[in-house]
């Protein structure tokens, strides 16, 4: 009836050969050691570039021309889309014009207020004409300003019609054809353009996971900065090349699931992924000196676990708490046992409060 001691992550342990377990109270047992432990756990995973850019039109009119097409890869200010011009060019004309009256209008009344102010300072009209004339002055300076603004505001509007990328990237779908009317209020994107250069990769990690982090380095700042390379398995199961890095953590956790979203960024020079694709990150946790057993040496009890220690032969239960990541084989404790500890090994639901243990 020698007890077995050992730890269970070791390729090198030499276990005692298992006796049937709720017979006699045989049970293999293990010594409880510190020492590190590495996982990996997968997330699942949105793919977006990092700018997508959803290319609304900004005037009403209908497509005279599209530019590019889908998948082509653009230049920062690349023309997409001509809409008709014409409207808008005959607006600016005619905002041009109304310029140029009010400030014939201004040249006028400036003057008739110099006049006014002469025949007043002989005393030839009164204080009242002349208040009007200024008046009159002060008018037509505010019609040359509001006809600035409208012809300034046609500029605009003509420019709009040529609708142009905002940054460099690659050309999405392009529901929209020549000949299709569109408008600012049509609620649909002419197109999307996204750099893909790096790429955006977006998981959820749960409350506790993150608890367990913070609590682990301090604050969420450090926890961020302590955070390991990542990879990524891509939705045919095959793993990326390259490394990606945690870049931030959402500060608010959605009530509904109880995650918080994390934001990973990849390198993406080769094209491989895509804006809209699936996949999953894959995150190693690593835990420093601290006490791993296997998950048939525990009983789950709400969110905590029972472990049996050997004390005198018999079965004594002890609460643990573990970490919230595993492998579902094996356990980290953080807390409940102490190295050199003896625990019932396997089968701990057959295990009774004060059983013999042999």
């Amino acid at each position: 009836m020698g007890m077995v001691g050992c730890t269970l992550w070791m390729a090198s342990c030499q276990q005692a050969p298992t006796q049937p377990m709720g017979m006699g109270g045989n049970f293999e047992t293990m010594k409880v050691v510190t020492s590190d432990k590495e996982f990996t756990t997968d997330y699942s995973a949105s793919i977006r570039g990092r700018y997508d850019a959803s290319i609304m039109p900004q005037v009403a009119g209908t497509i005279q021309r599209v530019m590019v097409s889908e998948g082509q890869k653009v230049k920062k200010g690349q023309s997409l889309f001509i809409i008709d011009q014409v409207p808008y060019r005959a607006a600016l004309n005619t905002a041009s014009a109304n310029v140029q009256a009010a400030k014939a209008g201004l040249a006028t009344a400036q003057l008739s207020y110099e006049s006014a102010k002469e025949l007043y300072a002989q005393n030839v009209i009164s204080e009242h004409q002349l208040k009007t004339t200024e008046n009159t002055l002060l008018t037509a300076k505010a019609q040359v300003a509001q006809a600035e603004a409208q012809e300034l505001n046609a500029k605009n509007n003509l420019a709009y019609t040529e609708v142009k990328s905002p940054s460099d990237g690659v050309v999405g779908a392009i529901p929209m054809r020549e000949g299709t009317l569109v408008s600012p209020s049509m609620g649909m994107a002419l197109t999307t353009i996204s750099d893909n250069k790096e790429m955006y990769v977006y998981f959820s990690m749960t409350e506790n996971q993150l608890l367990s982090m913070t609590r682990q380095h301090g604050s969420m700042d450090e926890a961020l900065k302590a955070m390991p390379t990542v990879q990524l398995k891509l939705n045919d199961g095959s793993m990326y090349e390259h490394m990606g890095h945690i870049e931030s953590i959402s500060g608010v956790i959605d009530r509904q699931t109880g995650t918080i979203s994390v934001r990973a960024v990849f390198p993406n020079e080769g094209g491989l992924l895509h804006s809209g694709a699936s996949g999953a990150v894959v995150m190693p946790s690593v835990h420093k000196d601290v006490i791993v057993i296997p998950q048939s040496a525990a009983v789950q009890m709400q969110n905590r676990y029972i472990v049996y220690k050997v004390m005198d032969g018999k079965a004594a239960s002890a609460l643990v708490s573990v970490a919230p990541t595993n492998d579902g084989q094996v356990f980290v404790v953080t807390g409940g046992l102490q190295p050199g500890d003896e625990i019932i090994a396997k089968g701990a639901g057959l295990v009774r409060e004060g059983m013999p243990v042999k």
